[in-house]
């Protein structure tokens, strides 16, 4: 039965990979993959004979031994709990999109053109690198891709061109998300489980994770994607005199998400909803005056309802919300199994120690390393939470440093290997075969180049 699982998972990915071949949307396999496994783990559930405990990132002890009943209850439990985790995430992405549309809708983005004087490709490419790198470590990876995109688009009409930029943003915001404790879901992982410290992360990882970012787009600067100017458009008056007061209201409601939890210490879809009420709040308030000044931009259903969240909320990219839920279910079904944990613990023992410390040092970075390849393969949560019962170090090691960088940038290597991938794929409609031909191998010199030098700095200090 694993077996077959492991088979339905790899057809369903390469249905998402071949989706422009194929011209079935790629939520269509993604959905189809999940719900598949799922029901065979429920027919087959007497076979099984271990179970992941996802809650204490450790294998269940006896599983075998339970009776029918037991294992469905709890197959239903740990579907709940992987459903809560994941809606989660789509509820986080839902209030950030929103806001993100207000804005839009008060034509907030084009107070950003105001601020880009300069045409050249080469500049705008180092700007938005910058702004993602910085961006993801406050408001994590995921949402600084959403904004980042999302201006992207109100600047830069030619979408091809657009692909190159979504490409070095993807890497820009996971290698920004590494060195902050609220950049990455992974790295929270580490962070709240007592592995590291914020300044002891920030210490280790600041610099590697510069590399990461400077080396691609260092690359990407000559390749004559990036050479010469940018169409612009005549500048158009901004329809809405509340235009620039959304934009910083929106994006500050969204840096105000990680402070909410730090605080309360609720999940971020929480600080994100209360963020959106926010907005959405002001938004309603001035969209008489909006409609007032530019009805004629809107349909005259949309100015007949006066209101914007509606509006906002109708243009929701719904199709990568379920292409989401639907992937991460998939591989939840797989870390539920303990297959994901079991491919982690393998790489350790199928890499002996020699008995030194410097030996045991070097196997374990190869491990990390490899890990790191994985997550661009599958979800790097489950392989982080098997890496939290693989190694007993104490709070702080250099090991979990690594675990940290490498999880968190290695998904750049493929579209789907990141959380903010999949939100790109699904923004800009990015194929799968193009980003691994364009941008994959820029993503592993970054990666490799901010792995040497983090090897580096710790033999050094």
């Amino acid at each position: 039965m694993e077996t077959l699982l492991i088979v339905i998972f790899v057809i369903g990915y390469l249905a998402i990979t071949l989706e422009h071949n194929l011209k079935v949307d790629k939520l269509i396999p993604a959905l189809a993959m999940m719900a598949v496994m799922w029901a065979l783990m429920s027919f087959g559930i007497d076979g099984f004979t271990t179970w992941f405990d996802s809650g204490e990132h450790a294998l269940m002890e006896n599983f075998g031994a339970f009776g029918h009943e037991e294992k469905m209850e709890l197959l239903e439990e740990t579907l709940l709990h992987h459903l809560g985790k994941t809606s989660e995430i789509l509820v986080f992405l839902l209030g950030a999109m929103t806001i993100v549309e207000i804005i839009d809708y008060f034509d907030g983005f084009a107070t950003i053109k105001t601020y880009v004087k300069t045409r050249s490709k080469k500049k705008i490419l180092w700007i938005f690198s910058f702004l993602a790198f910085i961006l993801s470590a406050i408001i994590d990876n995921l949402t600084a891709t959403i904004v980042l995109i999302s201006i992207l688009q109100k600047i830069i009409r030619d979408r091809d061109t657009r692909l190159w930029y979504a490409g070095l943003i993807i890497i820009a915001a996971n290698a920004g998300g590494a060195w902050s404790p609220i950049g990455d879901v992974t790295t929270t992982m580490l962070w709240i489980g007592d592995k590291v410290t914020t300044a002891n992360l920030i210490e280790h990882l600041l610099i590697p994770s510069l590399f990461c970012m400077v080396i691609p787009s260092l690359i990407a600067s000559f390749l004559p994607a990036f050479k010469g100017e940018i169409d612009v458009e005549d500048e158009e008056p901004s329809k809405s005199k509340f235009g620039a007061t959304m934009l910083y209201l929106g994006l500050g409601a969204i840096i105000f998400v990680p402070i909410f939890k730090t605080i309360t210490h609720l999940p971020p879809y929480v600080g994100m909803m209360l963020s959106l009420a926010v907005v959405a709040t002001f938004a309603e308030i001035y969209s008489n005056s909006k409609i007032a000044i530019s009805s004629v931009d809107h349909e005259s259903d949309e100015a007949a309802h006066h209101s914007p969240v509606h509006s906002a909320l109708t243009k929701i990219e719904l199709p990568s919300i379920l292409f989401f839920l639907g992937i991460l279910m998939a591989v939840a079904a797989l870390e539920s199994l303990g297959m994901l944990f079991n491919f982690a613990e393998g790489l350790k023992q199928g890499m002996p120690l020699m008995g030194t410390e410097m030996a045991s040092t070097h196997v374990s970075d190869i491990v990390i390393l490899l890990l790191g390849v994985g997550s661009a393969v599958i979800d790097n949560v489950p392989l982080v939470a098997a890496s939290l019962g693989m190694f007993t170090e104490p709070m702080n090691d250099q090991l979990w440093h690594f675990i940290a960088y490498s999880a968190g940038t290695g998904g750049s290597m493929l579209i789907i290997g990141s959380a903010a991938g999949v939100v790109a794929m699904g923004m800009e409609k990015i194929d799968f075969f193009w980003y691994l031909r364009k941008i994959s191998w820029l993503a592993l010199i970054g990666f490799l180049a901010g792995a040497i030098c983090f090897m580096l700095m710790r033999n050094l200090f």
